[in-house]
């Protein structure tokens, strides 16, 4: 780690874990503090935003008193204005939900934020951001989808980068504040590329935990990102 700078974050992603072992597959990404994961994603799908259905509050709810990880909780749902804050209050430090279902997200930003979390804002990847740029300046994360959102496994989609550099820059220039996080089709052939163009934390599923040991893919992903931008003042939560 380069002395002064904060690392890459890294948020292993349950969608790739075995659900019969969560708590077991939080554990096996936590790590001492600066080697393991940074957060622990969790996808949250209701089968009709989205083509698929995971897990909701009440596996969320477990989660929290099985590991000390802060779970950033990406909801793919209908009606977020109605139940992301069911999430917050929960306990899960991140809540982020999608700008294409959200029906006031400015409401929903200082509503998060009113019961305990950071507020994330996520967009889809043939959603522009530009459009969205005043809008972002109430949240806390931008989480840019570098596959359609559904199902993990896809192939990751480089023309997103374009958004991600933009998101870049407007942080970088003071015009907003977010930290700028990647999901969908990371690993070690697209972190460095993802890194090159500003993200700051990066979602990774298979990529750790299909691997014989997702602690160590954790710190592999971590040490991929920071030789990609040597030079960078990461950004943390």
């Amino acid at each position: 780690m380069v002395p002064g700078k904060i690392a890459p974050m890294i948020a292993p992603s349950i969608l790739a874990a075995d659900f019969a072992r969560l708590a077991d597959e939080a554990a096996a990404v936590a790590g001492p503090a600066g080697e393991g994961a940074d957060w622990l994603h969790v996808d949250v799908m209701d089968g009709h935003f989205v083509p698929n259905l995971t897990l909701g509050l009440p596996v969320v709810q477990s989660l929290l008193k099985a590991t000390d990880l802060p779970l950033d909780c990406h909801l793919m749902i209908e009606d977020p204005d109605r139940w992301a804050i069911g999430y917050a209050e929960a306990g899960a430090y991140n809540v982020t939900v999608h700008v294409e279902a959200a029906r006031d997200p400015v409401a929903l930003a200082k509503n998060l934020r009113a019961a305990g979390a950071k507020a994330g804002l996520s967009i889809k990847p043939g959603t522009p951001l530009e459009p969205h740029i005043e809008t972002l300046k109430h949240y806390d994360t931008l989480l840019v989808m570098s596959v359609e959102p559904g199902f993990g496994g896809q192939e990751f989609i480089p023309d997103v980068l374009e958004k991600v550099r933009t998101a870049r820059r407007l942080v970088d220039t003071g015009h907003l504040t977010v930290l700028v996080e990647i999901d969908g089709g990371i690993n070690a052939d697209t972190v460095e590329a993802a890194a090159e163009a500003g993200v700051d934390c990066f979602v990774a599923g298979s990529a750790v935990y299909g691997a014989d040991d997702p602690g160590r893919a954790v710190r592999a992903l971590r040490e991929r990102a920071r030789r990609a931008n040597p030079d960078r003042e990461w950004r943390t939560a």
